[in-house]
């Protein structure tokens, strides 16, 4: 009699299974700001300061008092010209300062006029070059003003550490003083494939290609993949389809890394030699993931001199091991570096397409949108059709036992939020 099937594991119980698994790696590195783009922040930056540092002027204009300027059409003496990087004196009453964007705002004035709103009047003829403005508006206290720290205030958390720095990010650090940032190490990934009828590109020109064997597309987009979330990577290669070399590659892996990738081998053929090696060395949970491509799942442990290396197990079709990379290991990878949000961004989109038959496993359509602004479906949605992914911009995440027909609000998760 045969064992009874284990039931799939739901995607989501698998995602907060792995999670608690990943524990963020010990060590720091320190880099410049300018080199930290796209690095996980492991210390918090707190402003020594306040941003802006004193009011300053939005606009270039003339600085004034409003209790000056009751109606249109006042003229006033120029007393001063404040430049950005300069510092002006207490504005006279009865007087304007000309200033420019940036510039602190003197003391004692309370708004700034546009230049659109002034008429200058004999700037040239004037002793001092100064002259006087004619004031065609009248200001509101505080209007283009941009008062001190109102952007960040001293002593403020400005980035908290787990933040995922991008461009906007650098800048905001650059903007406290920060010109060294604390950031998380970079995970150390060993990267192999499995299978015997893998082949490398420029290995075999395509017409020589023996019966049976296919290129090894799984290596590259992986690779590209951990890149992306910052890590350093080994490429171990093509292992062959035999237990003792992929129990030797596993070991040597092990000994340098944080952790080991692979695709193909995790299902219980006779010919798939993962589960025993791994088992051999150390320890090996084998999922079938509720959702539809990307099955079956591998994460393990194997020992090491000083703790231990984690292993995870990928299906072999491409679009499986796309996907399952994209929702597994990639929120896996950005825990080890701190990041305390990893799942993907999904947003409501219109289907202009029909899915008559719901699967019993949750289903990621290849999708992309159209001229209208809905989703058109990719015609085929084979595990092994890697163009999907290639043609699509994202994924329709629909739930087990769901049809879809035209009109039908769904959630779309884009690729840019899967490969950030």
């Amino acid at each position: 009699m045969r064992p009874a099937m284990k039931p799939l594991k739901p995607l989501d119980e698998a995602l907060r299974d792995l999670l608690l698994q990943a524990a963020p790696l010990q060590g720091q590195d320190t880099v410049t700001t300018f080199d930290a783009d796209g690095r996980v922040l492991a210390q918090s930056c707190v402003s020594a300061l306040q941003v802006p540092p004193q009011d300053n002027s939005s606009m270039d204009g003339y600085a004034v008092r409003c209790a000056d300027v009751t109606a249109a059409g006042v003229v006033l003496p120029v007393s001063q010209r404040i430049a950005a990087g300069s510092a002006g004196d207490p504005l006279l009453p009865g007087t304007a300062a000309r200033i420019f964007t940036g510039a602190p705002v003197p003391a004692g004035a309370d708004a700034i006029l546009m230049q659109e709103d002034c008429e200058v009047l004999a700037a040239a003829a004037a002793e001092d070059g100064l002259g006087s403005v004619r004031i065609n508006a009248v200001p509101q206290a505080g209007q283009w003003i941009r008062s001190a720290g109102e952007d960040i205030t001293r002593g403020a958390v400005v980035l908290s550490a787990g933040t995922r720095l991008t461009p906007a990010e650098l800048g905001l650090a650059a903007s406290i003083g920060q010109h060294q940032l604390q950031v998380a190490r970079r995970p150390r990934v060993a990267l192999f494939s499995t299978g015997d009828e893998l082949v490398m590109p420029g290995e075999v020109p395509p017409e020589q290609m023996r019966p049976g064997a296919i290129y090894n597309s799984n290596r590259f987009f992986l690779r590209a993949m951990l890149l992306r979330l910052g890590c350093e990577v080994t490429d171990f290669g093509i292992v062959p389809d035999r237990r003792e070399a992929t129990i030797e590659a596993l070991r040597a892996a092990g000994a340098e890394h944080d952790l080991i990738l692979t695709s193909g081998g995790v299902s219980v053929g006779e010919e798939d030699h993962i589960k025993p090696a791994v088992e051999s060395l150390g320890r090996l949970d084998l999922w079938q993931i509720a959702m539809k491509p990307g099955k079956p799942f591998a994460y393990g442990q194997i020992p090491r001199e000083v703790g231990t290396a984690h292993f995870m197990g990928l299906p072999g079709n491409p679009v499986s091991s796309f996907l399952t990379f994209a929702l597994l290991v990639r929120p896996f990878v950005l825990r080890l570096q701190g990041v305390t949000k990893v799942a993907p961004q999904s947003t409501a989109a219109r289907a202009d397409f029909t899915w008559p038959k719901a699967d019993k496993r949750r289903e990621f359509l290849r999708v992309r949108h159209n001229a209208a602004g809905g989703l058109d479906l990719f015609h085929n949605q084979s595990s092994g059709v890697l163009t999907s992914a290639a043609w699509g911009d994202g994924v329709v995440d629909n739930p087990a036992g769901q049809t879809i027909g035209p009109g039908d609000t769904v959630r779309f998760i884009a690729f840019s939020e899967l490969l950030a």
